[in-house]
Protein backbone atom coordinates (compact mmCIF):
# COMPACT_ATOMS: atom_id res chain seq x y z
CA UNK A 1 0.00 0.00 0.00
CA UNK A 2 1.17 3.52 -0.79
CA UNK A 3 0.41 6.33 1.66
CA UNK A 4 -3.05 7.76 2.03
CA UNK A 5 -3.71 11.03 0.24
CA UNK A 6 -5.54 14.24 1.12
CA UNK A 7 -6.96 16.79 -1.32
CA UNK A 8 -8.12 20.14 0.05
CA UNK A 9 -10.09 22.00 -2.60
CA UNK A 10 -11.10 25.67 -2.35
CA UNK A 11 -13.78 27.11 -4.63
CA UNK A 12 -12.78 30.77 -5.16
CA UNK A 13 -15.56 32.80 -6.72
CA UNK A 14 -17.11 36.25 -6.66
CA UNK A 15 -20.26 37.19 -8.57
CA UNK A 16 -20.04 39.82 -11.27
CA UNK A 17 -20.70 43.22 -9.70
CA UNK A 18 -19.87 45.56 -12.59
CA UNK A 19 -22.44 47.87 -14.11
CA UNK A 20 -23.19 46.17 -17.46
CA UNK A 21 -23.78 49.55 -19.11
CA UNK A 22 -20.47 51.16 -18.12
CA UNK A 23 -18.22 48.24 -17.22
CA UNK A 24 -17.39 50.00 -13.94
CA UNK A 25 -17.56 48.50 -10.48
CA UNK A 26 -19.71 50.80 -8.31
CA UNK A 27 -18.63 51.52 -4.72
CA UNK A 28 -20.56 49.70 -2.02
CA UNK A 29 -20.79 51.35 1.43
CA UNK A 30 -21.77 48.03 3.04
CA UNK A 31 -18.19 46.82 2.45
CA UNK A 32 -16.65 49.60 4.57
CA UNK A 33 -13.91 50.32 5.34
CA UNK A 34 -13.17 49.05 1.82
CA UNK A 35 -14.51 50.53 -1.40
CA UNK A 36 -16.47 47.43 -2.38
CA UNK A 37 -16.82 43.76 -1.49
CA UNK A 38 -14.36 42.58 -4.13
CA UNK A 39 -11.69 44.80 -2.63
CA UNK A 40 -12.53 43.70 0.91
CA UNK A 41 -12.51 39.98 0.19
CA UNK A 42 -9.29 40.36 -1.77
CA UNK A 43 -7.64 41.94 1.27
CA UNK A 44 -9.04 39.40 3.73
CA UNK A 45 -8.72 36.23 1.66
CA UNK A 46 -7.20 36.20 -1.81
CA UNK A 47 -4.08 38.25 -1.10
CA UNK A 48 -3.02 36.47 2.12
CA UNK A 49 -3.57 33.03 0.64
CA UNK A 50 -1.64 33.95 -2.49
CA UNK A 51 1.18 35.44 -0.43
CA UNK A 52 1.55 32.56 2.05
CA UNK A 53 2.22 29.87 -0.54
CA UNK A 54 -0.70 27.67 0.52
CA UNK A 55 -2.16 27.63 -2.99
CA UNK A 56 0.74 25.59 -4.35
CA UNK A 57 -0.33 22.70 -2.11
CA UNK A 58 -4.12 23.05 -1.96
CA UNK A 59 -6.36 22.49 -4.96
CA UNK A 60 -8.62 25.30 -6.15
CA UNK A 61 -10.66 26.83 -8.92
CA UNK A 62 -10.66 30.56 -9.62
CA UNK A 63 -13.93 31.80 -11.10
CA UNK A 64 -13.59 33.78 -14.35
CA UNK A 65 -15.58 36.75 -13.00
CA UNK A 66 -13.10 36.85 -10.10
CA UNK A 67 -10.00 36.37 -12.23
CA UNK A 68 -11.20 39.23 -14.47
CA UNK A 69 -11.48 41.50 -11.43
CA UNK A 70 -8.07 40.48 -10.08
CA UNK A 71 -6.41 41.03 -13.46
CA UNK A 72 -7.60 44.65 -13.43
CA UNK A 73 -7.62 45.60 -9.74
CA UNK A 74 -5.07 43.28 -8.08
CA UNK A 75 -2.71 41.83 -10.70
CA UNK A 76 -0.19 40.90 -8.01
CA UNK A 77 -2.76 38.59 -6.42
CA UNK A 78 -3.59 36.94 -9.72
CA UNK A 79 0.15 36.52 -10.31
CA UNK A 80 0.31 34.72 -6.96
CA UNK A 81 -2.32 32.23 -8.11
CA UNK A 82 -0.45 31.70 -11.38
CA UNK A 83 2.85 31.14 -9.60
CA UNK A 84 1.19 28.73 -7.15
CA UNK A 85 -0.17 26.70 -10.05
CA UNK A 86 3.28 26.56 -11.63
CA UNK A 87 5.02 25.54 -8.40
CA UNK A 88 2.29 23.05 -7.51
CA UNK A 89 2.78 20.87 -10.56
CA UNK A 90 1.78 22.81 -13.65
CA UNK A 91 0.41 21.22 -16.78
CA UNK A 92 -1.44 18.02 -15.81
CA UNK A 93 -1.02 17.93 -12.02
CA UNK A 94 -1.20 21.60 -11.01
CA UNK A 95 -3.51 22.72 -8.20
CA UNK A 96 -5.68 24.94 -10.40
CA UNK A 97 -8.77 23.75 -12.25
CA UNK A 98 -11.22 25.69 -14.42
CA UNK A 99 -14.75 26.89 -13.64
CA UNK A 100 -17.70 27.42 -15.97
CA UNK A 101 -17.79 31.10 -16.83
CA UNK A 102 -20.88 32.83 -15.40
CA UNK A 103 -21.69 30.55 -12.46
CA UNK A 104 -25.05 29.63 -13.94
CA UNK A 105 -26.90 26.43 -13.08
CA UNK A 106 -26.02 24.44 -16.19
CA UNK A 107 -28.73 21.74 -15.97
CA UNK A 108 -31.27 24.54 -16.57
CA UNK A 109 -29.44 25.81 -19.66
CA UNK A 110 -29.95 24.79 -23.28
CA UNK A 111 -27.13 22.76 -24.79
CA UNK A 112 -25.56 25.63 -26.74
CA UNK A 113 -25.36 27.70 -23.53
CA UNK A 114 -23.74 24.86 -21.61
CA UNK A 115 -21.19 24.55 -24.37
CA UNK A 116 -20.37 28.27 -24.32
CA UNK A 117 -20.17 28.52 -20.53
CA UNK A 118 -17.80 25.56 -20.32
CA UNK A 119 -15.65 26.61 -23.26
CA UNK A 120 -15.39 30.18 -21.98
CA UNK A 121 -14.37 28.90 -18.56
CA UNK A 122 -11.71 26.63 -20.06
CA UNK A 123 -10.40 29.44 -22.25
CA UNK A 124 -10.21 31.85 -19.31
CA UNK A 125 -8.15 29.30 -17.39
CA UNK A 126 -5.83 28.66 -20.32
CA UNK A 127 -5.20 32.36 -20.84
CA UNK A 128 -4.62 33.09 -17.16
CA UNK A 129 -2.46 30.05 -16.36
CA UNK A 130 -0.80 29.26 -19.66
CA UNK A 131 -2.01 25.67 -19.82
CA UNK A 132 -5.22 23.73 -20.47
CA UNK A 133 -7.26 22.69 -17.45
CA UNK A 134 -7.56 18.98 -16.72
CA UNK A 135 -10.70 19.41 -14.62
CA UNK A 136 -13.52 21.86 -14.05
CA UNK A 137 -15.73 23.04 -11.20
CA UNK A 138 -19.40 23.19 -12.14
CA UNK A 139 -21.21 26.12 -10.47
CA UNK A 140 -22.84 24.88 -7.26
CA UNK A 141 -21.58 21.47 -8.53
CA UNK A 142 -24.95 21.35 -10.33
CA UNK A 143 -24.76 18.58 -12.91
CA UNK A 144 -26.62 16.12 -15.06
CA UNK A 145 -25.36 13.68 -17.66
CA UNK A 146 -25.96 16.12 -20.50
CA UNK A 147 -23.71 18.70 -18.84
CA UNK A 148 -21.00 16.13 -18.18
CA UNK A 149 -21.13 15.07 -21.84
CA UNK A 150 -20.67 18.66 -23.03
CA UNK A 151 -17.72 19.04 -20.68
CA UNK A 152 -16.11 15.81 -21.86
CA UNK A 153 -16.55 16.87 -25.49
CA UNK A 154 -14.63 20.06 -24.63
CA UNK A 155 -11.73 18.01 -23.25
CA UNK A 156 -12.56 18.06 -19.53
CA UNK A 157 -11.30 14.93 -17.80
CA UNK A 158 -12.68 15.32 -14.29
CA UNK A 159 -14.60 17.22 -11.63
CA UNK A 160 -15.49 17.16 -7.93
CA UNK A 161 -18.99 16.55 -6.55
CA UNK A 162 -20.82 16.20 -3.24
CA UNK A 163 -21.24 12.66 -1.87
CA UNK A 164 -25.04 12.84 -2.16
CA UNK A 165 -24.66 13.38 -5.90
CA UNK A 166 -23.55 9.77 -6.27
CA UNK A 167 -26.29 7.25 -6.98
CA UNK A 168 -25.15 4.92 -4.21
CA UNK A 169 -25.29 4.76 -0.44
CA UNK A 170 -21.64 3.74 -0.10
CA UNK A 171 -18.56 5.47 -1.46
CA UNK A 172 -15.01 4.28 -1.13
CA UNK A 173 -12.32 6.90 -0.59
CA UNK A 174 -11.17 7.00 -4.20
CA UNK A 175 -11.88 8.62 -7.58
CA UNK A 176 -14.59 7.17 -9.84
CA UNK A 177 -15.58 7.43 -13.48
CA UNK A 178 -18.99 8.17 -14.99
CA UNK A 179 -19.87 6.51 -18.30
CA UNK A 180 -21.22 9.17 -20.67
CA UNK A 181 -21.91 6.92 -23.65
CA UNK A 182 -20.28 6.86 -27.08
CA UNK A 183 -16.95 5.89 -25.55
CA UNK A 184 -16.71 8.98 -23.35
CA UNK A 185 -16.33 9.14 -19.59
CA UNK A 186 -15.38 11.67 -16.94
CA UNK A 187 -13.56 11.15 -13.65
CA UNK A 188 -15.26 12.29 -10.44
CA UNK A 189 -13.96 12.83 -6.91
CA UNK A 190 -16.66 12.93 -4.24
CA UNK A 191 -15.64 15.03 -1.28
CA UNK A 192 -15.97 13.86 2.32
CA UNK A 193 -19.17 15.45 3.62
CA UNK A 194 -18.32 15.26 7.34
CA UNK A 195 -14.83 16.71 7.07
CA UNK A 196 -15.87 19.36 4.57
CA UNK A 197 -18.70 20.43 6.84
CA UNK A 198 -16.34 20.58 9.82
CA UNK A 199 -13.87 22.76 7.95
CA UNK A 200 -16.64 25.04 6.72
CA UNK A 201 -18.81 25.45 9.80
CA UNK A 202 -17.21 24.14 13.00
CA UNK A 203 -14.54 26.52 14.26
CA UNK A 204 -14.02 24.43 17.41
CA UNK A 205 -12.70 21.52 15.34
CA UNK A 206 -10.45 23.60 13.12
CA UNK A 207 -8.62 25.87 15.53
CA UNK A 208 -5.59 23.58 15.30
CA UNK A 209 -4.71 22.21 11.87
CA UNK A 210 -2.22 19.69 13.24
CA UNK A 211 -4.77 18.24 15.67
CA UNK A 212 -7.37 18.15 12.89
CA UNK A 213 -4.96 16.25 10.66
CA UNK A 214 -3.95 13.87 13.43
CA UNK A 215 -7.39 13.20 14.94
CA UNK A 216 -9.81 13.62 12.04
CA UNK A 217 -7.94 12.85 8.83
CA UNK A 218 -5.16 10.36 9.59
CA UNK A 219 -7.46 7.66 11.07
CA UNK A 220 -9.54 7.65 7.87
CA UNK A 221 -6.43 7.16 5.76
CA UNK A 222 -4.69 4.54 7.86
CA UNK A 223 -6.09 1.40 6.20
CA UNK A 224 -6.01 0.42 2.52
CA UNK A 225 -9.17 -0.08 0.51
CA UNK A 226 -10.48 -3.60 -0.11
CA UNK A 227 -8.46 -3.92 -3.31
CA UNK A 228 -5.26 -2.83 -1.57
CA UNK A 229 -5.09 0.68 -3.03
CA UNK A 230 -4.42 3.72 -0.89
CA UNK A 231 -7.46 5.69 0.26
CA UNK A 232 -7.94 9.36 -0.63
CA UNK A 233 -10.00 11.99 1.16
CA UNK A 234 -11.22 15.15 -0.53
CA UNK A 235 -12.22 18.20 1.52
CA UNK A 236 -14.07 20.89 -0.42
CA UNK A 237 -15.31 24.31 0.67
CA UNK A 238 -15.76 27.88 -0.48
CA UNK A 239 -12.35 29.50 -0.84
CA UNK A 240 -13.60 32.66 0.86
CA UNK A 241 -13.82 30.62 4.06
CA UNK A 242 -10.05 30.98 4.40
CA UNK A 243 -9.76 34.50 5.76
CA UNK A 244 -13.04 36.21 4.86
CA UNK A 245 -15.89 34.13 6.26
CA UNK A 246 -13.56 32.95 9.03
CA UNK A 247 -10.75 35.29 10.04
CA UNK A 248 -7.33 33.64 10.32
CA UNK A 249 -8.66 30.48 8.65
CA UNK A 250 -6.05 31.09 5.93
CA UNK A 251 -3.48 30.11 8.55
CA UNK A 252 -5.34 26.86 9.18
CA UNK A 253 -5.25 26.11 5.45
CA UNK A 254 -1.53 26.75 5.26
CA UNK A 255 -0.78 24.49 8.21
CA UNK A 256 -3.08 21.76 6.89
CA UNK A 257 -1.67 21.54 3.37
CA UNK A 258 1.92 22.63 3.99
CA UNK A 259 3.10 21.78 7.52
CA UNK A 260 6.24 23.56 8.69
CA UNK A 261 9.62 21.83 8.31
CA UNK A 262 10.26 19.55 11.25
CA UNK A 263 6.57 18.83 11.89
CA UNK A 264 5.80 15.20 12.79
CA UNK A 265 4.97 12.97 9.86
CA UNK A 266 1.20 12.66 9.63
CA UNK A 267 1.20 9.39 7.69
CA UNK A 268 -0.45 10.77 4.55
CA UNK A 269 0.42 13.03 1.62
CA UNK A 270 -1.32 16.15 0.34
CA UNK A 271 -1.98 15.94 -3.42
CA UNK A 272 -3.84 17.92 -6.04
CA UNK A 273 -7.27 17.12 -7.37
CA UNK A 274 -5.88 16.74 -10.87
CA UNK A 275 -3.42 14.06 -9.76
CA UNK A 276 -6.20 12.18 -8.00
CA UNK A 277 -8.46 12.28 -11.05
CA UNK A 278 -5.74 11.11 -13.44
CA UNK A 279 -6.65 7.57 -14.44
CA UNK A 280 -3.81 5.02 -14.43
CA UNK A 281 -3.65 3.11 -17.71
CA UNK A 282 -3.48 -0.24 -15.95
CA UNK A 283 -6.25 0.40 -13.40
CA UNK A 284 -9.26 2.48 -14.53
CA UNK A 285 -11.35 4.15 -11.88
CA UNK A 286 -14.41 2.08 -10.91
CA UNK A 287 -17.63 3.21 -12.59
CA UNK A 288 -20.42 4.96 -10.75
CA UNK A 289 -23.74 6.57 -11.61
CA UNK A 290 -24.65 10.10 -10.64
CA UNK A 291 -27.94 11.54 -9.43
CA UNK A 292 -29.26 13.86 -12.10
CA UNK A 293 -29.87 17.59 -11.50
CA UNK A 294 -28.21 17.68 -8.09
CA UNK A 295 -25.89 20.20 -6.42
CA UNK A 296 -23.66 20.67 -3.38
CA UNK A 297 -25.47 23.48 -1.56
CA UNK A 298 -29.04 22.22 -1.81
CA UNK A 299 -30.16 18.70 -0.92
CA UNK A 300 -33.29 19.21 -3.01
CA UNK A 301 -31.54 18.92 -6.35
CA UNK A 302 -31.54 22.24 -8.17
CA UNK A 303 -34.85 23.51 -6.83
CA UNK A 304 -33.19 26.43 -5.06
CA UNK A 305 -32.45 28.07 -8.42
CA UNK A 306 -35.70 27.49 -10.23
CA UNK A 307 -38.63 26.61 -8.00
CA UNK A 308 -39.88 26.48 -4.44
CA UNK A 309 -37.25 24.89 -2.25
CA UNK A 310 -37.89 23.79 1.38
CA UNK A 311 -34.67 25.59 2.41
CA UNK A 312 -36.22 28.98 1.53
CA UNK A 313 -39.24 30.32 3.48
CA UNK A 314 -41.02 31.59 0.34
CA UNK A 315 -39.49 30.78 -3.02
CA UNK A 316 -42.55 31.38 -5.18
CA UNK A 317 -40.76 34.21 -7.00
CA UNK A 318 -37.99 31.96 -8.36
CA UNK A 319 -39.87 30.09 -11.08
CA UNK A 320 -41.44 33.27 -12.54
CA UNK A 321 -38.02 34.95 -12.65
CA UNK A 322 -36.45 32.00 -14.43
CA UNK A 323 -39.41 31.77 -16.79
CA UNK A 324 -39.14 35.47 -17.67
CA UNK A 325 -35.43 35.24 -18.39
CA UNK A 326 -35.82 31.97 -20.29
CA UNK A 327 -38.40 33.60 -22.57
CA UNK A 328 -36.18 36.62 -23.06
CA UNK A 329 -33.26 34.32 -23.83
CA UNK A 330 -35.25 32.47 -26.47
CA UNK A 331 -36.34 35.72 -28.10
CA UNK A 332 -32.79 37.10 -28.15
CA UNK A 333 -31.58 33.85 -29.69
CA UNK A 334 -34.26 34.07 -32.40
CA UNK A 335 -33.14 37.61 -33.28
CA UNK A 336 -29.50 36.48 -33.18
CA UNK A 337 -30.11 33.68 -35.67
CA UNK A 338 -32.20 35.91 -37.94
CA UNK A 339 -29.48 38.55 -38.10
CA UNK A 340 -26.74 35.95 -38.47
CA UNK A 341 -28.51 34.48 -41.51
CA UNK A 342 -28.21 37.87 -43.21
CA UNK A 343 -24.49 38.27 -42.55
CA UNK A 344 -22.41 37.03 -45.50
CA UNK A 345 -19.47 34.84 -44.55
CA UNK A 346 -20.77 33.78 -41.14
CA UNK A 347 -20.95 30.00 -40.99
CA UNK A 348 -22.19 29.44 -37.43
CA UNK A 349 -23.13 32.23 -35.03
CA UNK A 350 -22.94 29.90 -32.01
CA UNK A 351 -19.41 28.90 -32.94
CA UNK A 352 -18.65 32.62 -33.21
CA UNK A 353 -20.12 33.13 -29.73
CA UNK A 354 -17.92 30.36 -28.32
CA UNK A 355 -14.85 32.26 -29.50
CA UNK A 356 -16.08 35.68 -28.38
CA UNK A 357 -14.53 35.08 -24.97
CA UNK A 358 -11.26 36.31 -26.48
CA UNK A 359 -12.88 39.73 -26.87
CA UNK A 360 -14.06 39.66 -23.24
CA UNK A 361 -10.55 38.73 -22.12
CA UNK A 362 -9.07 41.60 -24.12
CA UNK A 363 -7.06 39.40 -26.47
CA UNK A 364 -8.66 40.85 -29.60
CA UNK A 365 -10.86 43.83 -30.41
CA UNK A 366 -14.55 43.35 -31.19
CA UNK A 367 -14.22 44.68 -34.74
CA UNK A 368 -11.18 42.52 -35.49
CA UNK A 369 -12.98 39.47 -34.12
CA UNK A 370 -16.06 40.18 -36.20
CA UNK A 371 -13.83 40.60 -39.27
CA UNK A 372 -12.22 37.22 -38.60
CA UNK A 373 -15.67 35.62 -38.39
CA UNK A 374 -17.06 37.31 -41.52
CA UNK A 375 -14.04 37.18 -43.78
CA UNK A 376 -11.89 39.76 -45.56
CA UNK A 377 -14.70 41.30 -47.63
CA UNK A 378 -17.00 42.18 -44.73
CA UNK A 379 -18.35 45.71 -44.44
CA UNK A 380 -18.00 47.92 -41.39
CA UNK A 381 -21.78 47.77 -40.94
CA UNK A 382 -21.82 43.97 -40.96
CA UNK A 383 -18.96 43.83 -38.48
CA UNK A 384 -20.75 46.24 -36.17
CA UNK A 385 -23.95 44.23 -36.31
CA UNK A 386 -22.16 40.99 -35.47
CA UNK A 387 -20.21 42.63 -32.66
CA UNK A 388 -23.46 43.99 -31.20
CA UNK A 389 -25.17 40.60 -31.41
CA UNK A 390 -22.28 38.86 -29.69
CA UNK A 391 -22.02 41.47 -26.95
CA UNK A 392 -25.76 41.13 -26.32
CA UNK A 393 -25.24 37.38 -26.06
CA UNK A 394 -22.52 37.96 -23.48
CA UNK A 395 -24.99 39.74 -21.19
CA UNK A 396 -27.78 37.31 -22.00
CA UNK A 397 -25.58 34.57 -20.57
CA UNK A 398 -24.65 36.71 -17.55
CA UNK A 399 -28.29 37.18 -16.54
CA UNK A 400 -28.44 33.52 -15.46
CA UNK A 401 -25.77 33.73 -12.72
CA UNK A 402 -26.88 31.46 -9.88
CA UNK A 403 -26.57 34.18 -7.21
CA UNK A 404 -29.77 35.84 -8.45
CA UNK A 405 -31.85 32.89 -7.25
CA UNK A 406 -29.92 31.69 -4.22
CA UNK A 407 -31.26 33.94 -1.48
CA UNK A 408 -34.68 34.45 0.10
CA UNK A 409 -35.83 37.59 -1.73
CA UNK A 410 -35.41 39.10 -5.22
CA UNK A 411 -34.83 42.62 -3.90
CA UNK A 412 -31.24 41.67 -3.02
CA UNK A 413 -28.35 43.07 -5.12
CA UNK A 414 -27.58 39.65 -6.64
CA UNK A 415 -30.97 39.53 -8.40
CA UNK A 416 -30.62 43.19 -9.39
CA UNK A 417 -27.32 42.31 -11.07
CA UNK A 418 -29.03 39.61 -13.14
CA UNK A 419 -31.77 42.04 -14.13
CA UNK A 420 -29.23 44.67 -15.16
CA UNK A 421 -27.51 42.08 -17.35
CA UNK A 422 -30.90 41.30 -18.89
CA UNK A 423 -31.54 45.01 -19.44
CA UNK A 424 -28.19 45.46 -21.17
CA UNK A 425 -28.82 42.49 -23.47
CA UNK A 426 -32.43 43.35 -24.34
CA UNK A 427 -31.72 47.01 -25.00
CA UNK A 428 -28.90 46.14 -27.38
CA UNK A 429 -31.16 43.74 -29.27
CA UNK A 430 -34.16 46.10 -29.34
CA UNK A 431 -31.91 48.90 -30.57
CA UNK A 432 -30.48 46.74 -33.32
CA UNK A 433 -33.65 45.05 -34.54
CA UNK A 434 -36.47 47.41 -33.62
CA UNK A 435 -38.15 44.73 -31.48
CA UNK A 436 -39.88 45.52 -28.18
CA UNK A 437 -38.59 42.63 -26.13
CA UNK A 438 -38.08 44.80 -23.07
CA UNK A 439 -41.84 45.35 -22.85
CA UNK A 440 -42.42 41.61 -22.98
CA UNK A 441 -39.81 41.16 -20.25
CA UNK A 442 -41.59 43.68 -18.03
CA UNK A 443 -44.90 41.88 -18.50
CA UNK A 444 -43.31 38.55 -17.58
CA UNK A 445 -41.57 40.03 -14.53
CA UNK A 446 -44.82 41.54 -13.26
CA UNK A 447 -46.06 38.10 -12.11
CA UNK A 448 -43.06 37.77 -9.77
CA UNK A 449 -43.44 39.26 -6.29
CA UNK A 450 -40.98 39.94 -3.48
CA UNK A 451 -41.99 38.10 -0.27
CA UNK A 452 -40.32 40.75 1.88
CA UNK A 453 -41.35 43.97 0.10
CA UNK A 454 -44.51 42.96 -1.74
CA UNK A 455 -43.40 44.69 -4.96
CA UNK A 456 -43.49 42.93 -8.32
CA UNK A 457 -40.60 42.05 -10.59
CA UNK A 458 -41.15 44.89 -13.05
CA UNK A 459 -40.79 47.37 -10.17
CA UNK A 460 -37.61 45.63 -9.01
CA UNK A 461 -36.31 45.88 -12.59
CA UNK A 462 -37.04 49.62 -12.76
CA UNK A 463 -35.39 50.19 -9.37
CA UNK A 464 -32.26 48.35 -10.54
CA UNK A 465 -32.01 50.57 -13.62
CA UNK A 466 -32.51 53.72 -11.55
CA UNK A 467 -29.72 52.69 -9.16
CA UNK A 468 -27.18 52.77 -12.01
CA UNK A 469 -28.63 55.91 -13.62
CA UNK A 470 -30.22 54.22 -16.63
CA UNK A 471 -33.49 55.55 -18.11
CA UNK A 472 -36.69 53.65 -17.36
CA UNK A 473 -38.25 51.40 -20.00
CA UNK A 474 -40.10 53.31 -22.73
CA UNK A 475 -43.64 52.00 -22.86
Amino acid sequence: MTRGRLVVHAHFYQPMRVDPFTGELPPDPTAAPYRDWNERITAECYRPNAAQGSLAHASWDLGPTLSHYLADAAPDVLAGFVEADRRGGGRDAGPGIAQAFHHSILPFAPRHDRRTEIRWGLRDFEVRFGRPAAAIWFPETAIDLATLRVAAEAGVRGTVLAPWQADTAHLDRRAYRVDLGEGRHIAVAFYDGDLSSSVSFDASLTSDAHAFARERIAPRLSAPLADGTAPTIVIASDGELYGHHQHFRDLFLRALVDPAPGSPDRGFDVVTLASLLAEPANRPHPEIRIRERTSWSCHHGVLRWGAECPDVPDGRWKAPLRGALDRLSGAIDAVTEAFAAELPGLDDVWHARNGYVDVILGLVGADDYAAACLGPHSTADDRQRLATILEAQRWRLAMFASDGWYWDDPTRPETAQNLLAAARAVRMVDGLSGTRLEMRLLADLSVMRSPAMGIDGSTIYRHALAEVGQPPPQC
